[in-house]
C-alpha cells in the first residue's frame, strides 16, 4: 500500500508538471490582460508616454517580456519557493486573497455536499428497491429535472420567488444592512440566511446525477447471484438492501466523492456570481474577466492539486469499502 501511494504521487508531481505549463501557456494566450488595460489607461493620460512604451515597461516589471519557456521555468520556480505575487486585480498578495474568500466557499460546499449525500443516496436506494413504482416515477422526474436545470435559470427563479415575491430573503450579497449593529450570533445568522438560496441552488442542480447514479448501481447489484442467495437463505430485505447490495454501490458512490474534493474548495462560480457571495469562484471569476494572471495561475494550479489528491484519495478508500481489493 505504500509502494502504491508513492507510486501515486511521483506520477501526480509528472502531471501535475505538465498541466502547470499547460496553464501557463493558455494565461499567456489570453486574449487581453491587466498589462494591456493598464497601459491603455496610462497612456491615455495627458503628456504621458505611448501604448506601446507602456507595454513594455509593465511587461518588463511583472516579467512577462520573457518567452513562454524561460517565463514558465520563471514562475515555476518562484511557486516552489512560495512566492506567488500580488492579485493584478485584487492589488493585494494572491495568497491572502485567497485565503480570505475560501473558506466561505468551503462552508457553503460542504453544507451543500452533506445535503446531496444525505438525500440522494436514500432516495436513490428507494427507487431502485421500488423499481417502475409511482415512487420510483417521482423521484427520477426529479433528479431529471435537477440534472436539466441550469444552475443559472433555477437561481433566476429562487429569487424570484423567494426574494422578490415573497421577500423572505435578500437578492443580492453575504450580510445585511444591518449587519454591523447586530452581535456576533446575529451576524452569524445574518450570513446563514443569505446563504441559505445559494446552498439550495447548489444541492437541487447536483443532487439529480447522484441519485440516478446510485439507482442505477443499486438495481445492478441487487440484479446480482448473491443478492438472489441471500434472500433464499430467508434474510430480512432490510438487511439484504443496507449490508449486502448497498455495501457494494459505496464502490462507485466513494469515485464520485473522490471527484467532488476540488468541488468543496473551487467555489461555484455561476452561484457566487449570481447572488454576488465574495466567494473563490467569485473572485476567480472576476479575476480572468480582468486578466488577473497571477490570481488565475495560483487558482488553477490549486485547483490541479485537488483534483490528483482527489482521485488518490478515491483510489485509497476503494481498499476500505472493499476488501477484495487489493492493490499489488
Amino acid at each position: 500500500m505504500r509502494k502504491y501511494i508513492l507510486k501515486r504521487i511521483l506520477l501526480s508531481i509528472v502531471i501535475l508538471f505538465f498541466v502547470a505549463f499547460i496553464i501557463y501557456a493558455l494565461m499567456r494566450a489570453l486574449p487581453t490582460s491587466y498589462i494591456e488595460t493598464m497601459a491603455r489607461q496610462k497612456s491615455m493620460q495627458p503628456g504621458s508616454k505611448s501604448f506601446e512604451e507602456w507595454m513594455a515597461q509593465l511587461a518588463a516589471s511583472y516579467n512577462m517580456d520573457k518567452g513562454i519557456i524561460p517565463g514558465f521555468f520563471g514562475w515555476l520556480g518562484s511557486m516552489l519557493r512560495g512566492e506567488f505575487g500580488d492579485s493584478w486585480r485584487w492589488t493585494v498578495p494572491v495568497v491572502k486573497k485567497f485565503h480570505d474568500t475560501v473558506w466561505l466557499s468551503f462552508a457553503m460546499g460542504s453544507v451543500s455536499f452533506l445535503i446531496e449525500l444525505l438525500v440522494a443516496i436514500p432516495l436513490g436506494i428507494i427507487a431502485a428497491t421500488r423499481q417502475y413504482s409511482k415512487t420510483d416515477y417521482a423521484i427520477s422526474i426529479v433528479a431529471l429535472a435537477g440534472i436539466s436545470l441550469p444552475t443559472f435559470f433555477f437561481a433566476s427563479l429562487m429569487k424570484l420567488v423567494f426574494a422578490v415575491k415573497l421577500g423572505w430573503f435578500d437578492l443580492y450579497g453575504l450580510v445585511g444592512r444591518n449587519y454591523n449593529q447586530l452581535s456576533s450570533w446575529g451576524q452569524f445568522l445574518d450570513k446563514a440566511e443569505h446563504l441559505v438560496m445559494p446552498i439550495i441552488v447548489l444541492v437541487v442542480v447536483s443532487m439529480g446525477a447522484l441519485m440516478r447514479y446510485t439507482r442505477t448501481n443499486m438495481l445492478e447489484v441487487l440484479n446480482s447471484d448473491y443478492i438472489r442467495t441471500a434472500r433464499a437463505k430467508g434474510l430480512s430485505e432490510r438487511k439484504v438492501i443496507y449490508h449486502h447490495a448497498f455495501r457494494n454501490t459505496l464502490i462507485p458512490i466513494v469515485t464520485i466523492v473522490g471527484a467532488s474534493l476540488p468541488g468543496l474548495f473551487a467555489g461555484a462560480l455561476i452561484t457566487e456570481q449570481l447572488f454576488s457571495i465574495p466567494g473563490i469562484g467569485y473572485a476567480s471569476y472576476q479575476s480572468m474577466v480582468s486578466g488577473d494572471i497571477p490570481f488565475s495561475m495560483f487558482y488553477l494550479m490549486f485547483m490541479a492539486v485537488l483534483t490528483l489528491l482527489g482521485n488518490l484519495l478515491a483510489d485509497i478508500l476503494y481498499v476500505v469499502v472493499d476488501p477484495r481489493v487489493r492493490i499489488s
